[in-house]
């Protein structure tokens, strides 16, 4: 019954809820200051809202919530709904899958910090690889130390003095910022060398994520998007859209509301068709008490699978519900 897994979920969960409440009350107190009266949502790990009061009580459901949006917000941007998400920042690339324009959640026992849990979470992969990646040579290695946000300073196109990922792209033609001249000295043979382990590290994460063997169409996104410059291998196309680089922000902005609901039924007792309609509509109306307008509502996912270790015909039902959220 995953027992060890829910009680370790439970403990996370409220060992994170001091930070919860500082940091939803510190949004509150900005959100005061700047004469804002609306409702707020936080984004969850599953690409949709939840309200802050539900944010303060179940933090966990936040976990990775930061490539969520940035999927979502490659959707949104591209109109795929099944695709790879490459999210390049500054510091790590984080690679998903968007299935019927969502994340792909994660099928096997998670673990954080190597703790087995059983709460929700994307099938996220991430790599020491970003705009700020350190560079070395002899032997080369690119990452997965970083100079992060300080890359404006510290990286050579901008007069810093520490060789990063970005100044390979600079060098190689692929990003036009910062000052070239001060990548010039670097040794034609060390660039492309450099450029190439960038685009083999990406080509290798991509192949981790997909959902199934054969090419399949990949969308960059992220302010360190401008390390690739070519085409990637294992892919059907690779798409940079327009506002690439803030589809994190984009993804927040056009989350909707879900309605989950998750349990147990004997369906020995009742029909299978009572028991599915009755999830259905309680999902429903969650996802409208959570703030989802009702005309927008539709079913996203309905999920049966027979339980051989309950006695009886004991199954699990899984039905999620989503609808914009609502105006007021």
């Amino acid at each position: 019954m995953g027992l060890l897994e829910r009680e370790n979920a439970a403990i996370l969960n409220a060992c994170l809820g001091d930070l919860a409440r500082t940091t939803v009350r510190a949004f509150r107190g900005s959100l005061a200051q700047a004469g804002v009266s609306a409702p707020l949502y936080l984004t969850q790990n599953d690409g949709t809202l939840m309200s802050a009061d539900r944010a303060e009580r179940y933090p966990v459901s936040a976990l990775c919530s930061g490539p969520t949006n940035s999927m979502r917000g490659a959707a949104f941007l591209t109109g795929l709904t099944d695709a790879v998400v490459v999210d390049i920042g500054g510091t790590t690339t984080d690679v998903g899958a968007l299935r019927r324009g969502l994340p792909r959640e994660a099928s096997m026992t998670l673990q954080v910090a190597g703790v087995r849990c059983n709460f929700r979470m994307p099938d996220v992969l991430s790599v020491g690889l970003g705009g700020g990646s350190h560079v070395l040579d002899d032997p080369l290695r690119v990452g997965p130390r970083s100079v992060g946000h300080e890359l404006a300073r510290r990286a050579l196109v901008f007069g810093g003095d520490t060789l990063t990922a970005t100044d390979i792209a600079v060098a190689a033609g692929c990003a036009d910022i910062g000052d070239r001249a001060r990548v010039a000295h670097l040794t034609g043979d060390l660039v492309a060398r450099a450029a190439e382990r960038i685009h083999e590290m990406v080509e290798a994460a991509i192949d981790r994520a997909k959902p199934a063997a054969g090419d399949i169409p990949v969308v960059l996104v992220g302010g360190g998007s401008l390390l690739i410059c070519r085409p990637l291998q294992g892919t059907s196309e690779v798409i940079s859209p327009r506002h690439a680089e803030v589809a994190n922000a984009v993804g927040a902005a056009i989350a909707q509301v879900s309605g989950e609901v998750d349990r147990i039924v004997d369906l020995g007792r009742r029909s299978r068709e009572e028991a599915l309609a009755e999830a259905q509509a309680e999902a429903i109306a969650r996802a409208s008490a959570s703030g989802a307008d009702p005309a927008t509502i539709h079913l996203l996912e309905i999920e049966e699978v027979p339980l051989a270790y309950l006695p009886s015909s004991a199954t699990r039902i899984r039905v999620k519900a989503t609808g914009d959220l609502r105006d007021g």
